[in-house]
């Protein structure tokens, strides 16, 4: 029978790519495809020495680095679930991952891991901003070589957290069998090769960086220059050397902020791909302009992957997102569930191998996120006649900023909390940078006067710092409509020039 371990499909040609550089770091020493599987045999040995079996999770807070990426492939290959979260994320956050998932080891700094195994007694291994720590020490003493372990295709490689109207993260368990649907859907749909060199400035605690981006180049056995993080700067002097990039639409604002990037230093370049929040028209046609380049959006999920692309060949249209990918079947429905009629606004709902299999200790969420086995996915969307689909809005209370989502219950929760607080509504508008800013608006507790900047003090100790509200307002009372609901729609259009008509 034929293995369905994902790390299965990306082995053989990690070893033909032999002494290929797969990881190029500014500072560093390149690191081959052939190194990498060895390294990623190392950490798998260890896991198995440290009393790890397929099945058992590994929670991972830690800044992106080489190693980090490996702890990655080592869980694949040895079936273990392996749990990423934003290393940006408070102990608060942590505590709950940690409680959620009971893993079998903790990655992570060395202060945080002290703190998860006082706090839960679960193995800990750290590792530091550059990938060094107890866990490189010890992998490196461990055999270069590993059987891959045998998977079937609906058993769970990955869980990714992500969160709700509720403002409790829900941890999306993605099999082997996802992975790999998504991972080759994209590769033919966006003519990946080998001769393809990737510029990774994306985080990996999230599918954007850690599969789509991470996955084709791995599949393409392309060489990915790996950076820690975004910086315009080092993304153009790293763009000569590239043919792909993939970002956020805040990469692409903050490029063209950049006076160096042209079309002569773009003149290498493949592929730009935009995702995770919707792009701009103005930064689409702008960068257009300047480069001669225009970008592929795509959109996708954390609980699919990658779920609708706009074409490699064939007209990008500012605005929207293309067409559904090889496999995935697209049906758009009310509220309610019911069809709607051909041009009118409804959800989109979604089947397809990419999609997920379920949240992880959350059974009863299955029947209401699924209707006919598809995926309800919350977004509003427009279908033209040729079936292109276009992003119209969320009925899911959520705000992308910057790339990375952000569910208003959670800070509104941290909000209620603080003293002087009787009551709080977070919502977003629309920023130049950001795409959307978070915006809080609060009432205060009888006569109080609040003082926004000590909210915001307060709110750095339990919230990550994307999700901290880059502005907050005190208002009397909170609009409400006649079932007592409160109207964000209101507060939208009361600041939606609050960021864009400003210095921010």
């Amino acid at each position: 029978m034929t293995n369905a371990n994902f790390y299965a499909a990306l082995q053989p040609g990690m070893l033909t790519a032999g002494t290929k550089p797969f990881l190029v770091s500014p500072g560093a020493a390149d690191l081959s495809y052939a190194d990498g599987d060895a390294a990623s045999a190392r950490m798998a040995n260890l896991f198995a020495a440290r009393g790890l079996v397929p099945g058992d999770r590994i929670l991972v807070r830690a800044a992106k680095s080489r190693t980090g990426l490996l702890v990655y492939l080592a869980c694949l290959r040895s079936g273990i679930v392996y749990v990423p979260v934003n290393p940006e994320c408070t102990l608060d956050e942590l505590d709950y991952f940690a409680a959620d998932t009971q893993p079998g080891l903790f990655i992570g700094a060395p202060d945080i891991c002290d703190h998860i195994t006082g706090q839960y007694g679960i193995p800990a291994l750290s590792l530091d901003a550059d990938g060094h720590g107890s866990l490189a020490s010890a992998a490196d003493a461990m055999p270069a070589t590993h059987t891959i372990q045998a998977s079937a295709a609906e058993d769970i490689a990955v869980f990714i957290f992500t969160s709700g109207t509720t403002g409790a993260p829900k941890g999306a368990m993605l099999s082997h069998g996802n992975l790999a649907a998504n991972a080759g859907t994209l590769h033919e749909a966006w003519g990946w090769s080998p001769k393809d060199v990737l510029l990774h400035c994306l985080p990996i605690f999230h599918v954007h960086g850690l599969f789509v981006a991470t996955h084709l180049a791995l599949l393409g056995t392309s060489t990915m220059i790996f950076l820690p993080r975004f910086d315009a700067g080092d993304v153009i002097r790293q763009l000569p050397h590239a043919t792909v990039f993939m970002g956020v639409p805040t990469h692409y604002t903050r490029l063209l902020q950049e006076a160096e990037l042209s079309q002569d230093l773009c003149a290498n370049m493949r592929l730009f791909v935009s995702g995770s929040a919707p792009l701009l028209p103005e930064t689409f046609t702008t960068f257009q302009a300047r480069t001669g380049h225009t970008i592929l959006e795509r959109y996708g999920m954390s609980e699919t992957g990658m779920l609708v692309s706009n074409p490699l060949h064939g007209d990008r249209i500012a605005g929207t997102v293309g067409y559904p990918l090889l496999g995935v079947q697209t049906r758009v429905r009310d509220e309610a569930g019911n069809p709607v009629a051909s041009g009118e606004i409804g959800v989109l709902q979604v089947k397809g191998p990419n999609v997920f299999s379920g949240y992880w200790n959350k059974p009863a969420l299955m029947a209401r996120e699924f209707q006919d086995g598809y995926f309800i996915t919350g977004d509003l969307v427009d279908v033209a006649e040729d079936g292109r689909i276009s992003i119209v809005g969320r009925n899911k209370d959520m705000i992308i900023s910057g790339g990375l989502n952000v569910y208003p219950k959670e800070i509104e929760g941290v909000l209620d909390r603080l003293p002087g607080v009787r009551e709080s509504a977070v919502f977003g508008v629309p920023h130049p940078d950001f795409g959307e800013g978070v915006v809080a608006a609060v009432v205060a507790e009888g006569d109080t006067v609040i003082d926004t900047e000590a909210l915001l003090t307060a709110t750095r100790e339990h919230l990550a710092g994307y999700k901290l509200p880059k502005h907050i307002v005190v208002i009397e009372a909170l609009p409400r409509n006649t079932m007592g609901k409160v109207q964000k729609n209101r507060l939208r259009e009361t600041y939606q020039d609050l960021f864009t008509k400003r210095e921010v």
